[in-house]
């Protein structure tokens, strides 16, 4: 397998590539935060479903598309914070994706987090992606 600068942006294109091309499942290798980001995207309708497979080095986070007949649930995203330019806000800067229809996923003290509860409690943090 091919070494891969930055990660989260990989899961979550192999995620839209999935999602464009109608598949039933992707997978991805493992990481907390990989599957912080999928249980948020389960948790805000994105995602039916997601599980961890394997153990040690072979793991893999699965996830299941949302589709409402052959129309994906997830329209696009955008990964804001790179390795190579990380990109902070505070908790009146976060951003409402299409005023209020997407989500922002920001990595906070407390954990991932979506932008509204981030907004309800006063936290901000470095800004993952824009998901709609």
């Amino acid at each position: 397998m091919a070494v891969v600068s930055d990660p989260i942006s990989d899961f979550l294109i192999r995620f839209k590539n999935a999602t464009r091309a109608e598949k039933e499942e992707f997978s991805a290798p493992y990481s907390k935060i990989k599957e912080g980001i999928a249980r948020i995207l389960k948790e805000e309708g994105f995602l039916w479903s997601y599980e961890v497979t394997g153990e040690g080095v072979s793991r893999e986070v699965k996830g299941k598309p949302r589709y409402s007949g052959h129309t994906p649930a997830l329209k696009d995203l955008k990964r804001v914070s790179r390795p190579g330019l990380r990109r902070y806000v505070g908790c009146e800067e976060i951003p409402k994706v299409l005023g209020g229809m997407g989500i922002a996923i920001l990595s906070t003290p407390k954990g991932l987090m979506v932008g509204h509860k981030a907004r309800k409690e006063n936290l901000g943090g470095e800004l993952i992606a824009l998901v709609w």
